[in-house]
């Protein structure tokens, strides 16, 4: 199985390289990451010899760079997108990455809270030609109006609660209302015109009976996120599932707009992405939200999962080579 080393510097709104996934394992899917402070051009290194034992095929590592925020005078507007995407879980760790991301590259945007107010408060004033607030709880039906979907070609759904009993889960926010009975009925309540709905969800939703993965299982999230998973596959609508390591880096909840946009992933700027549930560690929210909002577009991830984790480029790259380092090995 082939391993490729991108590294990367940014810009909106990525060229993406085409690249079609091959279906036999010894190739998995590769696409695009960087934080939404960064921009990206690819450069691709490439070693056709490099004989990985890992299902972990992809390591992107970025370079920081210092940019502008919204209120810079001097940035440049990206170019407004056709896309209206929904995007459920808004005001969360990951979402808010997600939204302050969308926003940045001039994507127009509907948000699905509970609590309207919080928009503003994260994300400022902005014009309803670029962001929409809806008020509505994916744990009741009731409130997933039609109208809240009218115009809408994309869904990216990061709502989530804790893995234990904690202050989250008051007012029934448990794991099983929110990442089953609230991904069933978003899913439910989407038109069958979507382009495109990307799914948040975790590392080791198909091994909650194993250890260590039971321990986090204790009281369902890993059982109830898969069910989540699989009635989004059954749905018949176009998706991508991005299962997320242990996430660091955040919650923003008290930042605002312009922090959001400075949010780094620090050390941690390399990217491991993997398939078949075999990746272990954490990932940084950041991370996760490109993840999300690069899959809108990429058309050969629809249909797919993908597990992602990241670490310090270093550190994998050390340990890459030592167990895999071949005397024509190129590594730039």
């Amino acid at each position: 199985m082939a391993t490729e080393l991108f590294f990367f510097t940014s810009i909106p709104n990525l060229p993406f390289p085409l690249i079609k996934f091959p279906k036999h394992h010894q190739s998995l899917p590769l696409f695009s990451l960087a934080p939404p402070t960064i921009s990206s051009r690819f450069k691709t290194v490439s070693s056709s010899k490099a004989r990985p034992s890992s299902s972990t095929v992809v390591v992107h590592a970025v370079q920081e760079e210092v940019v502008q925020t919204p209120n810079s005078d001097s940035k440049v507007t990206p170019a407004s997108s056709s896309k209206l995407v929904l995007v459920a879980g808004g005001s969360g760790g990951v979402g808010q990455l997600v939204v302050a991301s969308l926003l940045s590259r001039n994507i127009k945007s509907r948000l699905l809270l509970r609590d309207p107010e919080k928009a503003t408060t994260l994300f400022g004033k902005q014009d309803e030609e670029t962001l929409q607030v809806c008020k509505g709880d994916t744990r009741n039906p009731k409130d997933l109006d039609p109208a809240i979907f009218e115009g809408v070609t994309h869904v990216i759904c990061c709502t989530g609660t804790t893995a234990f009993p904690s202050r989250r889960w008051d007012g029934d926010n448990t794991p099983e209302k929110v990442d089953w009975e609230g991904v069933r009925n978003l899913v439910s309540a989407l038109p069958s015109s979507l382009k495109r709905i990307v799914l948040v969800s975790s590392v080791g939703v198909t091994k909650f009976n194993e250890l260590p993965w039971s321990i986090m299982n204790l009281f369902g999230v890993l059982k109830y996120k898969k069910m989540g998973e699989d009635f989004v596959q059954k749905s018949g609508l176009p998706f991508t599932i991005i299962r997320a390591g242990r996430l660091t880096d955040g919650p923003y909840t008290s930042y605002d707009l312009n922090t959001l946009l400075k949010a780094t992933a620090g050390e941690r700027r390399a990217v491991l992405m993997g398939q078949g549930d075999k990746l272990i560690g954490e990932v940084s929210r950041i991370v996760v939200a490109e993840a999300c909002i690069q899959a809108l577009d990429i058309e050969f991830t629809e249909g797919e999962i993908y597990e992602i984790n990241s670490v310090e480029p270093q550190t994998y790259e050390s340990q890459s080579l030592k167990e895999h380092a071949r005397p024509d090995n190129e590594v730039v």
